[in-house]
């Protein structure tokens, strides 16, 4: 009854919606959108108007007879998430009818299958490396191992928020000033001005220049909190590549500044033309062997092709958009703040579950732990394509949601959540079959492949959960819903940290994929009840339906 209670409160606390970047901006007065004069919903339009002047009597007779009427209309559109039982009857119930692809699920599709392409290109491009690294020897393999994850960690705390909060933020203007009659105020020299872009743009250059400084400084401190002392072999080439790598840190805030701005257009198609990996590969091939640099000429061969990235995306992104409007008001930088605190919070709690995870997986012994590298890997690659889903769920939410069109905003709650499951249960398909054959690329100890295998059951059947998990948090930041999206993601980390430190001891690595599991289920759970609530933001989303307009 206290756990009830204690969910409940916690719950309650989210039930105001804020975005911060509408009540400032001169165009959004409030959340309500008070710019323009209240209308009523598509569906009572189509039922009222009427092309004539004049209204015949008989017609006058039926309009107040429908007037009359005691029933108010059933809504259609979309699904009413008030239970979890009904939200996902209504999501099995059209898998069992067959799965079909409308005009919706197409512009879906069309938004997430480049993205996913785009989210590709960083793996790859680590794997490149890798395997050119992986020639010079095992300890600048490990070495090189050890500055990535630093270089990752940094990264994914402060650059994905950034990349995060500009879509939903350029998403969001961009709608709402299409809507204005008169955009001459919002054009200069043929091009868009959106604040929300000049903006990002600062924070990036200003975030990726901190970040090379503080990673070039302190590259030494953070190694030795890594457990890279001064008298380890590694520690020469981890140092060497992390000082020359961290010059890489302004180019990469920058294009995923530009890549958020693009994803806010929902043109994900656009930033693969910033192909940097061929050039990344040819140099690591030329740096590291001939020209004798070793794991610094790794280092400065991937900083080299994330400037030629860079300046494509920025180039691309200049034809479309002033990069930095005449009238920029700094004030504006307070806006991505708070939002980009919250989702920092987001990440440590995300993180600190995983490396949990890790830890504890390690202290079964290096074989186990081999074969446990693998399946996470693969389950983190394959979540790509589900992120990418997320992304495009992210754009659509955003632009109906800012334009007030609450009606089709659902009907994109409901497509990217039915493509979604759908994807989920065909990779869980997949790697059912095929994951045996799939870890035997990552090595070829019978013992660490035994181990990887018995881990195909988690890897395959938690990837319909996962496809849901991701697809939930696109939604989130699709109505700026950062608040309840963080604190979520810290109750939910805190509960799986506590899981995993009872079951894992007792059942080893089963222990360990079970309270991965039970992480992914508890963020479905809290992002189905959160649209079950419908408060915060999605109070407005479901407002016409409670009116009987839907």
């Amino acid at each position: 009854m206290a756990a009830t209670v204690t969910v409940s409160h916690f719950l309650s606390k989210f039930d105001v919606a804020k975005h911060p970047f509408l009540h400032s901006h001169k165009l959004f007065r409030n959340r309500n959108f008070e710019l323009f004069p209240p209308t009523l919903p598509k569906s009572s339009k189509r039922n009222n108007y009427s092309p004539s002047l004049k209204t015949s009597p008989q017609k006058q007779n039926v309009q107040s007879r429908k007037s009359q009427s005691p029933l108010p209309p059933k809504p259609v559109d979309s699904p009413d998430f008030n239970t979890f039982s009904g939200s996902f009857s209504l999501l099995f119930g059209q898998l069992r009818n067959g799965f079909k692809v409308d005009e919706l699920g197409f512009e879906i599709l069309s938004i997430a299958l480049p993205a996913a392409l785009a989210l590709a290109a960083d793996p790859i491009a680590s794997l490149v490396d890798t395997a050119f690294v992986g020639h010079l020897g095992s300890v600048e393999l490990a070495a090189v191992g050890v500055s990535v994850s630093i270089f990752n960690l940094v990264s994914k705390l402060f650059n994905v928020p950034l990349l995060n909060i500009t879509t939903s933020f350029v998403a969001e203007e961009q709608a709402l000033i299409s809507k204005k009659t008169d955009d001459g105020e919002f054009e200069h020299q043929g091009k868009k001005v959106l604040p929300s872009v000049s903006t990002s743009l600062a924070l990036a250059a200003g975030l990726g220049i901190a970040e090379g400084v503080a990673l070039s400084v302190g590259s030494g401190v953070v190694l030795n909190i890594m457990g890279i002392p001064v008298d380890s072999p590694m520690r020469g080439p981890a140092e060497q590549f992390l000082t020359w790598r961290a010059l890489g840190a302004l180019p990469i805030v920058i294009a995923l500044a530009a890549q958020g701005t693009f994803r806010g257009f929902k043109d994900t198609k656009t930033p693969l033309y910033a192909i940097g990996n061929l050039l990344n590969a040819i140099l690591d091939a030329i740096l590291i062997f001939p020209f004798g640099f070793g794991v610094g000429g790794a280092a400065v061969a991937t900083v080299i092709s994330e400037y030629l990235i860079a300046i494509i995306l920025l180039w691309e992104l200049n034809g479309k958009v002033v990069l930095i409007s005449p009238n920029v008001d700094w004030r504006k930088v307070a806006l991505y703040v708070k939002p980009g605190g919250l989702l920092i919070g987001r990440t440590i709690a995300t993180l600190g579950t995983l490396t949990l995870a890790t830890s504890l997986a390690a202290r079964e012994g290096p074989i186990p732990m081999a074969g446990y590298q693998i399946c996470i890997q693969v389950w983190l690659a394959i979540s790509l394509l589900t992120d990418a889903l997320a992304l495009s769920g992210q754009a659509l939410l955003a632009t109906d949601y800012s334009q007030a069109n609450y009606q089709r905003a659902r009907q994109v709650i409901y497509s990217v959540l039915k493509i979604g499951l759908v994807t989920g249960f065909a990779l869980a398909v997949f790697l059912f079959l095929g994951f045996g054959a799939l870890s035997g690329l990552f090595s070829t100890d019978s013992e660490v492949l035994q181990i990887a295998c018995s881990g195909t059951l988690f890897v395959a059947s938690s990837q319909p959960v996962n496809a849901i998990a991701f697809v939930l948090d696109g939604l989130y930041y699709g109505v700026s819903d950062f608040e309840y999206a963080a604190f979520s993601m810290v109750l939910v980390g805190l509960i799986t940290s506590a899981f995993l430190l009872v079951t894992s001891p007792a059942f080893g690595l089963v222990g360990v994929w079970t309270g991965l599991f039970f992480f992914m289920t508890l963020r479905v759970v809290a992002g189905i009840w959160r649209l079950g609530t419908k408060t915060g933001p999605w109070k407005m989303i479901y407002s016409d339906m409670e009116q009987g307009n839907g």
